[in-house]
């Protein structure tokens, strides 16, 4: 009785169980796009095209645009300096005056002899006017005048010998003399350097000889300025080949408005070979395999549809690499998300990073959107 009796509950529950399966394939049948698999969530990058050149590097010494140390030519007392250290001065600026009262002295005397011959010449010159004076009177007064004129001049370049001015605009070294100090022929009163633009020379070997040529770009560093980047250009390139170590000497310009830069600082030297307009992707969108290089496409045109592409790589710098055949400028690459992405499927865009949106922003913002979207639920909850 009761085994029979069991039979029609059993039938019951099993018709229950038949019927929820079926509401449940008939719920799945019609959400929509439960029949289309999840698209996989990806962040990508334009291809652009950038300024790109092959990298050469050198060590460099700085040198002064212009240099020069003043020296005394005269045994002489400083009478005056007008310089301190580090002082910037201009072309014909006085620096340093020497005592010259004796030069002074002969001078006033030798230009009022001058003033006296002027007048015989003058006197010579009306007698003979009148036939009362000869030719050769008058003669021999120009001789005389211009023998002090002669004198005068001699007396003025050793006044000019005492005083020693700017030859060109520059920056003032320590100053190691004083007023009152005897100085005597060669001996360093100062120094002067230009320092507005500086020269870089270094070497270069002589395989790169052919990339090399006045004008062409580069980048310097110096370990003074760890932070710091400054850009120049060659001047110059040497006129022979080092026999020993096959390098040639080559000096660049480095604009120094600022006067960081000073003469004798090492420097690490990028020289910029080759410059030309490349089509340029971040390094973490290739793909390895082997020696051969890929990467996804994202075809727009085709509801982003996935395309494993091989490239042609070119040359390399912090994380960025030349991309020289297989793609083309403005395309969409996969940059984020490259371990789930499989050639034909079609993903989901969260954003392209570029210059001015990250990666990390793009992904901040999405978790930023799933929160907003999550709260409301856990409201109505």
């Amino acid at each position: 009785m009761t085994h029979s009796s069991s039979l029609p509950r059993l039938w019951q529950r099993a018709s229950c169980s038949l019927l929820a399966a079926a509401l449940l394939v008939s719920l799945w049948l019609v959400m929509p796009g439960a029949q289309a698999q999840e698209r996989t969530a990806v962040i990508a990058t334009r291809v652009v095209t950038q300024p790109w050149s092959d990298p050469l590097e050198a060590l460099g010494t700085l040198r002064a645009d212009e240099s020069m140390t003043l020296s005394a030519t005269v045994t002489e007392i400083v009478a005056e300096l007008n310089f301190g250290d580090g002082e910037e001065v201009e072309a014909g600026q006085l620096l340093v005056r020497l005592e010259d009262g004796e030069e002074q002295a002969q001078l006033r005397a030798a230009q009022a002899l001058r003033d006296e011959r002027r007048n015989a010449l003058s006197r010579a010159t009306q007698l003979q006017a009148r036939n009362l004076g000869s030719r050769a009177d008058v003669e021999d007064s120009q001789a005389q005048l211009r023998q002090v004129e002669a004198e005068i001049e001699e007396i003025e370049a050793r006044l000019a010998s005492h005083r020693l001015r700017a030859p060109f605009d520059g920056v003032i070294g320590f100053r190691n003399i004083s007023a009152g100090a005897l100085v005597t022929p060669g001996m360093e009163l100062l120094t002067l350097d230009k320092l507005d633009v500086v020269k870089l020379d270094f070497s270069v070997p002589e395989v790169y000889l052919s990339a090399l040529h006045p004008g062409l770009r580069l980048t310097a560093r110096t370990a003074a300025y760890p932070d710091a980047t400054f850009d120049g250009e060659i001047a110059s390139v040497g006129t022979r080949v080092d026999p020993v170590s096959r390098s040639v000497s080559v000096r660049a310009a480095l604009p120094n408005e600022d006067r960081r830069l000073r003469p004798g600082m090492l420097m690490t030297v990028v020289l910029q070979r080759r410059p030309r307009e490349a089509l340029v992707v971040p390094e973490s969108v290739l793909i390895p395999s082997g020696e051969r290089h890929y990467l996804f496409v994202i075809d727009e045109t085709d509801d982003n549809r996935l395309e494993r592409r091989q490239v042609q790589v070119g040359e390399r710098r912090t994380g960025e690499v030349e991309i020289v055949e297989g793609l083309a400028a403005g395309e969409l690459v996969v940059q984020h998300g490259l371990q789930r992405a499989r050639e034909g499927d079609r993903v989901a865009l969260l954003g392209i990073a570029d210059d001015e949106t990250t990666v990390r922003e793009i992904l901040e913002r999405g978790r930023g959107e799933e929160n907003d979207q999550a709260s409301p639920a856990q409201g109505d909850v």
